[in-house]
């Protein structure tokens, strides 16, 4: 399939964040995004209070994503929908709503993998990287290095083995009394500080990841400190957000510095929430300055889940003919 000319609906709904995007003639023509703020609340997304969000939200998310980019669903040739990972409520809203909507319009059907996607928002504004590249994927529920052959052919070098990079940073923040989410607040108070405190680093063969032993290190030196200074936290925040960013960051790159040398790939990408992060993105710059690696990296509106990503890989597997049948489920764990 190559029709340019027909638009493609993404839609995203994996977590707490309801999203339409469409991508026509080779570039988003609209990115809409609807975020639940109510999570703030509880300190971290409540599954059903989400999936209810969706419904609310869906609708007019998507009504507003067709009139910005100025078509009408008429001229729509496939939805593509966030088919996994993710929460089951919520994947159920955005899976239930794209299957009844290309039922309705008799248009094919795409799902994708919400993970992959993250890889391919690089592709929805130039600079776009040449094949083969390597991609750190870091958000809050995965952290994966993978060598990208092509848009549809991903290879997982490298992935935790517990917890990921963007929990380890929100746990950390509700240790120290920070807003959910954390890692954006941690991020703005770490360049007002120094990497002063030494956290481990965990001895990890090959290139996977951990990140469960450093939540509690984290936590057993806050305790020991705040035993002995019970405004310790308040008295040196700005430095332990630094120090905790400095050896997340730090453990990222070391492994990602070993994928390159071990593919031999110098053209480096980095993808996910915690991509946005402003001391991973100058550590990815700097290694690069000294690897000469050619490094990419997404703009801010499409590190977050996002549905443009989602339109954008919906449209490489509508040129593949990679359809889906009505029957299809969402699935709360699905691999790249």
């Amino acid at each position: 399939m190559t029709d340019k000319k027909g638009a493609i609906l993404g839609i995203e709904s994996s977590c707490d964040d309801t999203a339409a995007a469409v991508w026509m003639h080779g570039e988003i023509l609209s990115n809409v995004v609807a975020s639940q703020d109510i999570h703030k609340e509880y300190g971290g997304v409540v599954p059903e209070v989400a999936s209810r969000a969706h419904q609310q939200n869906l609708i007019p998310v998507v009504d507003t994503a067709l009139n910005r980019a100025g078509i009408k669903k008429e001229d729509l040739v496939a939805i593509a929908f966030t088919r996994g990972p993710g929460l089951i409520g919520s994947l159920l809203v955005g899976v239930t709503f794209a299957k009844s909507f290309a039922l309705s319009l008799d248009i094919p059907l795409i799902e994708v993998n919400h993970m992959q996607a993250h890889v391919l928002a690089h592709f929805a504004r130039d600079p776009k990287p040449a094949f083969p590249f390597l991609c750190l994927t870091v958000s809050g529920g995965h952290t994966q290095i993978l060598r990208v052959n092509s848009p549809l052919e991903m290879e997982v070098l490298g992935e935790t083995i517990d917890d990921a990079a963007g929990e380890a940073f929100d746990k950390t923040g509700k240790l120290i009394g920070l807003p959910y989410p954390a890692g954006p607040e941690i991020d703005k108070l770490a360049n007002q500080g120094k990497p002063v405190f030494d956290f481990p680093e965990p001895q990890i063969e090959g290139l996977n990841f951990s990140f469960s032993g450093l939540k509690t290190a984290i936590l057993y030196f806050l305790q020991r400190e705040v035993k002995k200074d019970p405004d310790f936290v308040k008295a040196n925040l700005a430095d332990i957000c630094a120090s905790v960013q400095d050896r997340i960051v730090t453990i990222l790159l070391k492994k990602l510095k070993k994928a390159a040398k071990q593919t031999g790939i110098s053209r480096v990408a980095i993808a996910g929430g915690v991509s946005a992060n402003s001391g991973l993105r100058r550590a990815l710059q700097a290694e690069a300055n000294q690897s000469d690696w050619e490094t990419f990296i997404p703009d801010f509106e499409f590190c977050t889940d996002n549905a443009a990503m989602i339109a954008v890989t919906g449209w490489y597997k509508y040129q593949a003919g990679e359809f889906s049948s009505q029957e299809v489920a969402p699935l709360a764990r699905w691999q790249v």
